[in-house]
């Protein structure tokens, strides 16, 4: 009976240690699963942290790209507005040089002997010019300046001034009777002229010249007659009263 309960006794404790091993094993085999399960999701975090970081990298490297590119991009633009500004300006100056050129050509009001009135620079740089060359002592020269300005220019502003200053210079050559015709010529084309009481006067003088007194005094008279404010009706007065 003994020697059964202990047979009974020593099945048992087999029977414990075959399952407890299994259990171990059971166990045993659940652990490596999971830890190669672990080790598997390990890699793949790590791969997949890996992947990532090279993603980031890239995602660096572009921006980094971007950024130079971007820099290049506003360098190559600030130059851009550099240059539209140079061309601005020196299109701004060009056109200014040009207006300025083109101005000195357009005509110009001027202003001689009273009289308001709009001339060419060509014309105004020619009787200017001749009344110079008057005004040095070369009335030769100066009659032949002033004779082609008013066949050049005859219904220019100046005319009357240029008849004016052309008979005085022939009066100091003594070509007296065409210096008559010129002075004459202003009276009667502009008796309003500044200059006319002063022709009025040369012509006289001519005749003088010409020992015509007779049409001296006649036009002294009709000096002091048109223009009795005038200095040169103040000195025709004083030559008439020394004819009397």
């Amino acid at each position: 009976m003994v020697a059964c309960l202990l047979a009974l006794n020593a099945n048992a404790a087999l029977f414990d240690d075959d399952e407890a091993r299994k259990a171990i094993l059971d166990l045993r085999q659940k652990v490596e699963a999971s830890q190669q399960r672990s080790s598997e999701d390990l890699r793949r975090v790590s791969d997949e942290n890996a992947q990532l970081r090279r993603s980031v990298l890239d995602l660096s490297n572009q921006i980094e790209t971007l950024r130079n590119d971007m820099a290049v991009l506003r360098g190559q633009n600030e130059q851009l507005t550099r240059g539209i500004s140079d061309i601005q300006r020196n299109q701004k100056d060009l056109t200014q040089g040009v207006d300025e050129r083109l101005r000195k050509f357009e005509p110009a009001k001027v202003t001689v002997d009273g009289k308001e009135f709009v001339a060419e620079l060509v014309e105004k740089q020619q009787f200017e010019a001749a009344l110079a060359t008057l005004r040095t002592g070369d009335f030769a020269a100066a009659q032949t300046s002033f004779v082609a300005f008013t066949k050049r220019y005859p219904q220019s502003g100046y005319k009357s001034s240029a008849l004016f200053w052309l008979g005085n210079a022939q009066y100091a050559l003594r070509d007296y009777r065409e210096a008559m015709v010129n002075f004459r010529t202003l009276v009667a084309a502009e008796p309003d002229h500044l200059r006319a009481p002063e022709a009025l006067l040369s012509m006289a003088n001519c005749q003088v010249e010409l020992k015509d007194v007779k049409s001296a005094r006649q036009t002294w008279a009709s000096l002091v007659k048109a223009y009795p404010q005038s200095e040169a009706a103040t000195v025709a007065k004083e030559r008439l009263a020394k004819l009397k």
